[in-house]
């Protein structure tokens, strides 16, 4: 077998085994005991966000002062963050108190390759759906007339 043959096709599947691997990334999100229904509503879109991405996520909570005598607070809302993502992911990790903090990671049901594959479908068929009408507006546009004036009151 001749060495630059070889040496080509173990670089084309270095390069195939590459393209299907995908790195784990964690995302974190931070939140405190005492934080309003609106505000955990936008944290809690961020995560489902990241989940169907296919990414991990880390969510902390931070005690401060006296927060931190209660840390049960902490653990009731993480339980219910869990709860509301429960179709999303599941809970790698359980809460856990770290110093000042507690801390839990959530995982995807999906992996990222899958939420990327469906991820890419769902734009293509979204293309597909639009250029339709932007070539119509643009048909529409060429064929109206445009009235130009020439400087001395004539219209064309």
């Amino acid at each position: 077998m001749d060495y630059g043959k070889f040496k080509y096709e173990s670089a084309v599947k270095a390069r195939e085994s590459r393209k299907n691997q995908t790195q784990t990334i964690v995302k974190e999100i931070k939140l405190r005991p005492k934080i309003d229904p609106h505000d955990y509503g936008t944290k809690k879109g961020h995560v489902e966000r990241f989940l169907k991405a296919g990414d991990k996520v880390k969510v902390t909570i931070m005690f401060r002062g006296r927060e931190q005598s209660r840390p049960e607070l902490g653990f009731r809302l993480l339980q219910r963050l869990a709860e509301d993502v429960e179709e999303l992911g599941f809970v790698e990790s359980q809460p856990k108190q770290d110093g000042r903090n507690m801390i839990m990671v959530i995982g995807p049901h999906r992996k990222k390759s899958e939420a990327r594959a469906d991820r890419s479908g769902s734009q293509a068929g979204a293309q597909a759906r639009q250029v339709p009408s932007q070539r119509t507006a643009a048909a529409q546009a060429a064929a109206e007339p445009v009235a130009e004036d020439d400087g001395a009151g004539v219209v064309r």
